[in-house]
């Protein structure tokens, strides 16, 4: 299930939560900064578990927000690493799998404090970071909305 839906305007700019996001094929979700780019497969939307939050919050002592990673939606009772060259579908929009979505140094730099260091961020989303997808079909998702197996 869809816990959450986040999207960014800008690069590096604060994530905005909505309670709908309106997909387009191929391009993205309308109004994110990743929108219309394909340089690579995957870019258009990404996924992160809230278990792999709430864990990392456990294992590390901290209390990071869904939105902390950065990812656009945030699901709860779907294991996403399972997800990898499949085809799903969300309220109704259908998404390929592409790869998964590995931490990167920013994630580090946004989340290390004086009790976690950038490296052990960045460790501790390895193999848990989320999923990168690609948007199949226009449609909309929303909050609650279920994931399902094509």
């Amino acid at each position: 299930m869809i816990q959450a839906i986040f999207i960014a305007q800008q690069h590096k700019q604060a994530l905005s939560e909505l309670e709908s996001v309106q997909c387009a094929a191929g391009q993205g979700i309308w109004g994110d900064r990743n929108f219309g780019k394909n340089k690579w497969p995957g870019q258009n939307l990404t996924l992160i578990e809230a278990e792999a939050i709430a864990q990392f919050n456990q294992t590390f002592q901290q209390t990071i927000s869904w939105d902390a990673p950065r990812r656009n939606l945030i699901t709860q009772g779907i294991r996403l690493n399972d997800l990898v060259g499949k085809k799903f579908k969300i309220g109704e929009v259908e998404l390929l799998g592409i790869e998964l979505c590995e931490p990167c140094s920013l994630l580090g730099k946004l989340l290390e404090n004086n009790t976690i260091s950038r490296h052990q961020v960045i460790d501790a989303f390895k193999l848990s970071g989320g999923l990168r997808a690609d948007i199949l079909t226009d449609g909309f998702i929303a909050k609650g909305d279920k994931l399902t197996l094509i």
